[in-house]
């Protein structure tokens, strides 16, 4: 299973996962140019993708689907509740009704040789999921966007061999940094998303000796920095496990340009 954050950020979301056969993305919340471009370095044509997974209707996360779907017919799959958000902010129609395929949060569907498991999340949204995928014996376990992490969260994501996990911002930077108050709460709520020190957290209960890589992802531009989250992290695991040297390779997913594909094998 190769793996590759094509963006990840405020402005813009889509990971890439592949096997060889089949190819799928989770999000695309950035332009249909950008998808293209991030999936023609990767060796991918867009006609091949298999689908795309949506987590939530926000922007940032859903911005490429009606050009993707308008020039390729691009599968999606998503809960209702965010099927629903799609129609509705899809204003020229650009979104066509046999594309879409409903998912539900906890019940597992297949994508050639994927097998999904779409789970809950808190965050304010219609009806948001984060999601794993396996594959051949190997597991991916991405959580982004959510304002707290909960039991079902850690025992989803349990035994991954790649994770790819929000640390959206640094607490201190938010509270005296210019965003209005309304938004801060938004932010620092369990609707909103988690800061570097609770990635880190959730980080030290998903350790286990096979993990690989590790993706920092949905960094905030205003409120974060990539090295400020990276150490951030690697400070927790060290109060938390004792862990002097990471034994994964831990990146931190960029905004404006793809990370290297990794490979699970």
């Amino acid at each position: 299973m190769r793996i590759c954050s094509i963006a990840s950020g405020s402005s813009g979301n889509c990971i890439y996962i592949g096997d060889g056969r089949h190819h799928i993305l989770i999000d695309a919340g950035i332009s249909r140019k950008r998808i293209v471009e991030g999936l023609e370095a990767l060796g991918v044509l867009p006609e091949e993708l298999d689908g795309i997974l949506v987590t939530h209707e926000h922007s940032d996360h859903i911005k490429g689907i009606p050009m993707m779907e308008k020039m390729f017919a691009t599968p999606v799959f998503a809960t209702g509740g965010t099927l629903a958000e799609i129609c509705e902010k899809d204003k020229n129609g650009d979104v066509r009704s046999e594309c879409l395929h409903q998912i539900y949060p906890e019940e597992s569907f297949r994508i050639g040789d994927f097998h999904i498991t779409p789970f809950p999340m808190s965050h304010d949204a219609a009806e948001p999921v984060c999601y794993t995928v396996e594959s051949h014996g190997k597991k991916l376990g991405m959580a982004t966007d959510l304002g707290i992490y909960e039991r079902h969260t850690v025992e989803y994501l349990g035994g991954s061999d790649c994770l790819i996990l929000e640390a959206n911002h640094d607490i201190s930077m938010l509270e005296a940094g210019k965003y209005p108050y309304a938004l801060k709460r938004r932010i620092l709520s369990s609707k909103g998303h988690l800061s570097n020190e609770e990635a880190g957290e959730l980080l030290s209960k998903l350790y286990h000796r096979k993990l690989k890589y590790v993706f920092l992802a949905h960094l905030s531009k205003e409120n974060n920095y990539p090295k400020l989250a990276y150490e951030a992290v690697k400070c927790e695991l060290w109060e938390r496990l004792g862990m002097t040297a990471l034994p994964f390779s831990m990146f931190v997913a960029e905004r404006d340009k793809p990370s290297a594909a990794v490979v699970l094998d």
